[in-house]
């Protein structure tokens, strides 16, 4: 039978025990675990399409993927059964019919990402997975400086890790990229997240410019060494990789 459905599926989950989103064949993935559930409820094999593939640690609340299917299951029914299936870590918060044509990845005009930044000399535990930990308050307005000049189309090779793209394809836009907004926001006093909004971004970017935006925090670099980082669209000029375990995939825009 052709598969004539397209379910839409709007995911949340906590990535702290899965090696990504991205099936893998030795490895436990966000992936991984939804197609194996949607065999046993569809008796067929079943592709999902992510808007994205989040690395080994990272969490989403916004992730938005789909899938074909000739099963007669009701959307309402693919939410329920998908949710007593799969491990807790993973919830489906919607399931919808979807045009034809849709693609969760392709149909895409920009993600929003979040990272999140405890500081203070002790952690809660209950954020330890979810935020990352630095002991001292960071010049935010330093940081909001530097985000304003990640804002606009720039080449981000600054901030790229190898992977993302085969570098030596013709064409394509290579490592240019549109942040619509990069802001910073302070919650309870002793949280920071920051926020991203663009038409797309490159393997590790997010983590990459988190990085180096706390060594300006941090008062390592000036505003001015920042734009020439961006500027340089050399990786080894810019800061360390943040770790995954603060990043969030917060929306997905069609």
């Amino acid at each position: 039978m052709p598969a004539t459905r397209n379910i839409r599926l709007l995911i949340g989950y906590d990535g702290s025990d899965f090696s990504g989103w991205q099936r893998q064949e030795n490895g436990r993935t966000i992936q991984g675990e939804i197609e194996a559930a949607l065999a046993v409820m569809t008796r067929a094999e079943v592709f999902v399409h992510g808007a994205g593939r989040t690395d080994a640690g990272v969490h989403a609340d916004g992730m938005v993927a789909h899938f074909h299917t000739a099963a007669r299951i009701s959307c309402a029914n693919f939410r329920r059964g998908l949710n007593a299936m799969l491990p807790l870590a993973i919830r489906i918060y919607a399931a919808e019919e979807a045009e034809p044509t849709f693609h969760a990845r392709f149909s895409a005009v920009a993600k929003e990402y979040r990272y999140e930044i405890f500081h203070g000399p002790i952690q809660p535990p209950r954020l330890r997975h979810y935020t990352l930990h630095i002991t001292h308050r960071p010049d935010l307005q330093a940081i909001s400086r530097c985000l304003g000049l990640l804002e606009g189309t720039h080449d981000f090779s600054s901030f790229e890790n190898s992977g993302t793209r085969d570098k030596a394809a013709p064409g394509g836009r290579g490592a240019v990229r549109t942040i619509h907004s990069a802001r910073l926001a302070e919650e309870d006093g002793s949280m920071i997240v920051l926020h991203f909004q663009g038409d797309g971004f490159l393997r590790n970017m997010v983590r990459n410019m988190v990085g180096t935006l706390l060594e300006a925090g941090r008062g390592r670099i000036t505003e001015e060494e920042f734009a020439a980082i961006l500027a340089a669209r050399e990786r080894s000029m810019a800061g360390p990789t943040a770790p995954a375990h603060g990043l969030w995939l917060s929306r997905v825009f069609y």
